[in-house]
C-alpha cells in the first residue's frame, strides 16, 4: 500500500501559510480524499510524475490539460534555457512577442490581432472587456467554465465577494440548446455584449448549434466569443473553430499554448482588437519571455507534425478501452465516457445505494494505488502511448471491479480508507 506521510505532513505546513495548501483549487485536499491522495509533486518526465513520497503516477491531468507535449519537453526546455541567457523581461518589448502573434495569427482561423496575458482568466475577463467596449453594452450571456473574474464567477454558486450588481449582470445559457440562449437574449434585448462559450467540453456539439449561437449573438448584436482555454491548440492547431468550423468573433487560449508555461492570448477580429489600443489591458509580465519562447517552441513543434493527430489516435483508444471496461463490469448505470479524445471526461452517476462522490472516491483509491493520477478525466499529451494507455486501463479495470463489488454487495463503506468526497462546485 502506498504511503502518503510526506504529503500530508507537507499540506499541514502549507495550510499554515496558504488558505487550501495550494494557489489552485483543483489540486486542493477539496478534490483528493485524505489518506488515499497525493498532495505534492516534486517532478515531473514525459508523461510521468512523482510525489513528495516517491511515488511514481502515469498522469492523466497533466496540469489540469495544460501540458500538452508531456513534462519537460526537450524543444521547449531547450528554448527556455536558451532565451534564459537573454533575459527573462525588459524595458520595452522583445521580438518574441511579435513571433508568437504571428504564429497565431497564421494558425487560428478568427486571429487578426492578439494580446497576451498569464492566465485563462486574463483572457476571457480580456475580452468580455473589449466586447462590451465595442458594443456599448453590459450583459454577457456564458456557457462553461470562465475563470475565477467577478463577471463570470458572480454567475455561480462560488459568488462570495461578487457584487450583486455584476452578478446581475451575467446569464447562463445551455449546451446544445439554442432555445435557452434565446430566452436569456430575448429577455433583455439590445442588453447583451457577448455571448462566450466553452466550442465542447463534456459534451459534443450537435452538427447545427454552434452555428446557431454564432446567428443568435449576432442577429441581436452580440460579439461570439469561443473559450478556447483548453481545447485551443489541443483539438486541431487551430482549435475548436477550426474542428467545428464556426469562426467565432473572438477566442481566448491558454493552458496548451506554452506545454504549461504561464501565457495567456486573446485574439480575435482586427476591428474588435483595435479597441486594446484604448481599453486597459496591460501586465508588467505580459510580455514575460519565457513563457513566449514556450509558446514559440509548442507551436513550432504543433506546425511541424502531426501531434495533435497522434493525441487523437492515442485518446481514442482510451476511450475505447474505457467503454469497453463499463460494459465488462457491468456499469452503465453509474460511468459513462464522453468528450473529445484528447479530452474525456468518465462521468460518474448515483445509483441506488451509492452518490456519484462516494463511488468516485473509491475510483480514485483505487487507481491512485494503482500508480495513475487522474480524477476523471483523461487529459492526454503527445508523450502518452500504447504503455501508459495500457496502464491507464489495468488500473481502470480494477477500479471498476471494485465499484462493481462495492455497489452490489453494499461494502463501499467497508472498502473506502478515507472518507468520500463532497459535493462541490462543478465548473462543467
Amino acid at each position: 500500500m502506498r504511503s502518503f506521510t510526506t504529503s500530508e505532513q507537507w499540506l499541514d505546513r502549507a495550510e499554515r501559510t496558504i488558505p487550501l495548501g495550494t494557489q489552485t483549487f483543483s489540486k486542493s485536499r477539496t478534490q483528493f480524499p485524505r489518506g488515499i491522495s497525493p498532495y505534492f509533486i516534486t517532478r515531473g518526465e514525459g508523461a510521468r510524475v512523482w510525489d513528495a513520497d516517491g511515488n511514481e503516477y502515469v498522469d492523466f491531468i497533466n496540469s489540469q490539460c495544460s501540458v500538452t507535449l508531456g513534462y519537460n519537453d526537450p524543444d521547449v526546455t531547450a528554448a527556455v534555457k536558451a532565451q534564459l541567457e537573454d533575459g527573462v523581461i525588459f524595458s520595452l518589448p522583445h521580438p518574441i512577442e511579435m513571433e508568437v502573434a504571428e504564429r497565431i495569427v497564421e494558425m487560428v482561423p478568427c486571429a487578426e490581432k492578439v494580446r497576451f496575458g498569464k492566465n485563462g482568466s486574463d483572457a476571457t475577463a480580456g475580452a468580455i472587456r473589449i466586447a462590451r467596449a465595442f458594443t456599448g453594452r453590459d450583459r454577457v450571456a456564458v456557457c462553461g467554465y470562465h475563470g475565477w473574474q467577478d463577471w463570470y464567477i458572480g454567475s455561480t454558486a462560488r459568488n462570495r465577494g461578487v457584487p450583486q450588481a455584476t452578478r446581475e449582470l451575467t446569464s447562463t445559457f445551455a449546451f446544445n440548446d439554442p432555445d435557452s440562449l434565446k430566452a436569456v437574449l430575448d429577455a433583455h434585448p439590445g442588453e447583451f455584449a457577448a455571448v462566450i462559450m466553452e466550442p465542447m467540453n463534456v459534451t459534443t456539439p450537435t452538427p447545427e448549434f454552434l452555428g446557431a449561437v454564432k446567428e443568435l449573438a449576432h442577429a441581436h448584436g452580440a460579439l461570439l466569443v469561443f473559450d478556447e482555454t483548453i481545447t485551443g491548440f489541443r483539438f486541431a492547431n487551430g482549435g475548436a473553430q477550426e474542428m467545428f468550423g464556426v469562426i467565432p468573433d473572438l477566442a481566448t487560449f491558454g493552458k496548451g499554448l506554452a506545454n504549461g508555461y504561464p501565457v495567456s492570448a486573446v485574439t480575435g477580429r482586427a476591428d474588435v482588437m483595435k479597441l486594446m489600443e484604448e481599453v486597459f489591458f496591460s501586465f508588467t509580465f505580459g510580455g514575460e519571455t519565457l513563457s513566449l519562447a514556450a509558446a514559440k517552441a509548442t507551436l513550432d513543434k504543433l506546425r511541424g507534425g502531426p501531434v495533435l493527430a497522434n493525441m487523437r489516435r492515442t485518446g481514442e483508444g482510451a476511450m475505447a478501452g474505457i467503454e469497453a471496461l463499463i460494459t465488462q463490469h457491468d456499469l452503465a448505470h453509474m460511468l459513462s465516457v464522453s468528450g473529445d479524445a484528447t479530452w474525456s471526461f468518465l462521468n460518474f452517476k448515483d445509483t441506488a445505494n451509492y452518490t456519484l462522490w462516494e463511488l468516485k472516491t473509491l475510483y480514485m483509491q483505487e487507481i491512485f494505488e494503482r500508480g495513475v493520477l487522474a480524477y476523471g478525466t483523461q487529459n492526454i499529451s503527445a508523450a502518452h502511448g500504447p504503455g501508459e494507455i495500457a496502464a491507464l486501463l489495468s488500473a481502470y479495470d480494477a477500479a471498476f471491479a471494485a465499484l462493481a463489488e462495492a455497489d452490489s454487495n453494499r461494502t463501499l463503506a467497508q472498502m473506502l480508507r478515507c472518507k468520500p468526497l463532497e459535493p462541490l462546485f462543478r465548473v462543467r
